[in-house]
């Protein structure tokens, strides 16, 4: 296969995307990652187009870059101008034209002539100022479905000026991978060299069409970390790049071990949660639940796995749910230290209690501290932290022109035989009655004031029931170093945040015990 280099557009057209921005600081940060993990080219924005991609610029400038170029994105001449003249293409490291008549007669509203001579006069003002040029055919695949003649006719006056490489745009998202790999095949003929890919995701199938381009010769794919794009997004990198590597045998120079580190890393500079289910990098891409198929992934792991989740420096998970068998108990309970020989009477029991509780409503997939404390009981290595005589929590509001509320709570519990009474406020009913819990408890084991709540999350479970329908609590607390999730279920909230908070802080104290 010809060599493949990676051009990565997550700092330009990755930031047109809804909900997509990144500071100076951040792009740079970004930059950075992508240099050391190996990306061949870096498009850093538009520098004629707004100050903070003109910053990045002057930023990039003094730094020095291990392997990546980094690259700046244009247009060609304005039309009816001469190229020198035109202030945006001074600004310029690469360049990007219209090949799409509809576009330059509509939106440019010049000649089809005039539109060659602009993109000739502006790859060759570039290539004589010692710049390498990629020369971006927008809406190449529109344009040459319409108008194939006059399409290759723009690629080839950019490459008569001096263009390095062509690159062909599937803008609109909309093509399928069948027509992307033909007129691939034919453009490549008909330059007599290998072109570059830009794809989007509109149908669902960016990264397909890249592929099939790479399979009909083109020696460059671009796209952006994670899909990031304009409408649906750009063709993903972190899909491709494992393909293109993995599957295909292309050498791509890139250390995927490190892959969802940067997929991670890019997300949260971008603000934006962690898809679990994207491919290769996802939480679940190599997460079993099903019991048939933990069974056959302990025995040969490619039967659910269609490559080593370590390639891509992902894991993979065994995960606990109604439909586990008993290599999940087992897989599950031997990450926890406990073994058990398959088939032993206890690995029946705690399979049977999770489909019970799972069928009232409890997920231990996402609450594995909940699902160590239930092998606990069923083992009889439970010994409760204390025992509940009773707790209260109320709400009340205070009306009038300024109305206000509180919330308070009390709880009495019994510890080593000695009765405790406290009470506290709290943001809710649910934060008091936390807080007057840990007051009952702090006294005997100092170390809960290390452990708070991090997350709190509610869901209705059979919504047709109305206001009589049973909640599921998923809490997840951390000591600062380490985090753990735990769930409750009841008709009630705040028994179900009870007994949520009631898992976590003895999961908590079992481990500092241990």
């Amino acid at each position: 296969m010809t060599p493949v280099t990676i051009y990565d557009t997550t700092l330009r057209d990755g930031t047109q995307g809804t909900g997509i921005s990144f500071s100076t600081h951040d792009k740079i940060r970004v930059a950075e990652k992508l240099d050391d993990f190996g990306v061949h080219y870096i498009e850093g924005g538009w520098p004629g187009s707004n100050p903070k991609d003109a910053a990045f610029f002057e930023e990039a400038s003094k730094r020095s870059w291990k392997t990546a170029k980094i690259t700046a994105f244009g247009m060609t001449r304005r039309g009816k101008m001469k190229v020198e003249d035109d202030p945006q293409v001074k600004m310029l490291l690469d360049a990007v034209g219209k090949t799409w008549a509809l576009h330059v007669t509509e939106v440019f509203q010049v000649t089809l002539e005039e539109n060659l001579a602009m993109i000739a006069d502006t790859v060759a003002y570039l290539k004589k100022h010692g710049r390498e040029v990629l020369y971006d055919a927008e809406h190449f695949f529109d344009s040459f479905k319409e108008d194939p003649e006059y399409s290759l006719k723009t690629v080839k006056a950019a490459q008569d000026a001096g263009a390095d490489l062509i690159v062909l745009c599937e803008t609109n998202g909309g093509a399928l991978p069948e027509f992307v790999e033909e007129t691939t095949r034919k453009v490549i003929a008909h330059l007599g060299r290998p072109v570059g890919i830009h794809t989007h995701n509109d149908g669902g199938v960016g990264v397909a069409n890249a592929l099939a381009a790479v399979r009909a010769g083109a020696n460059q794919v671009q796209g952006t970390i994670n899909g990031y794009g304009e409408r649906v997004g750009n063709c993903n990198l972190t899909t491709i790049m494992p393909a293109l590597q993995l599957k295909m045998d292309i050498p791509l120079g890139l250390d995927l071990t490190r892959l969802r580190e940067l997929a991670q890393f890019v997300n949260e500079l971008a603000n934006v949660p962690h898809d679990i289910r994207a491919p290769y990098v996802g939480l679940a891409a190599f997460t079993h639940k099903g019991g048939l198929h933990v069974h056959a992934v302990q025995k040969l792991a490619r039967t659910y796995e269609h490559v080593d989740p370590a390639l891509v420096g992902n894991q993979r998970i065994i995960s606990i749910s109604d439909m586990s068998g008993q290599s999940n108990v087992l897989v599950k309970a031997e990450g926890m230290g406990f073994k058990f020989a398959k088939g032993a009477p206890e690995v029946q029991a705690i399979l049977s209690e999770v489909k019970r509780l799972e069928s009232e409503g409890c997920e231990f997939e996402a609450a594995e501290a909940s699902f160590e404390m239930l092998i606990r009981k069923q083992m009889g290595q439970h010994q409760p932290v204390f025992n509940l005589i009773e707790y209260h929590s109320t709400h009340r509001f205070h009306g009038g022109e300024h109305g206000f509320e509180t919330c308070e709570a009390t709880v009495k519990i019994e510890i080593n035989g000695e009765r405790v009474y406290t009470a506290d406020e709290g943001d809710g009913p649910v934060n008091a009655l936390d807080n007057a819990l840990r007051k009952a408890l702090l006294p005997f084991f100092p170390a809960l004031k290390n452990m708070r709540l991090a997350d709190y999350k509610v869901r209705i479970i059979d919504g047709g029931s109305g206001t009589a329908a049973k909640t599921r609590v998923l809490i997840t607390s951390t000591d600062g170093n380490a985090t753990w999730s735990t769930v409750g279920v009841s008709c009630n909230i705040i028994d179900a945040s009870w007994r949520a908070l009631v898992d976590g802080i003895e999961y908590f104290l079992s481990r500092k015990a241990a």
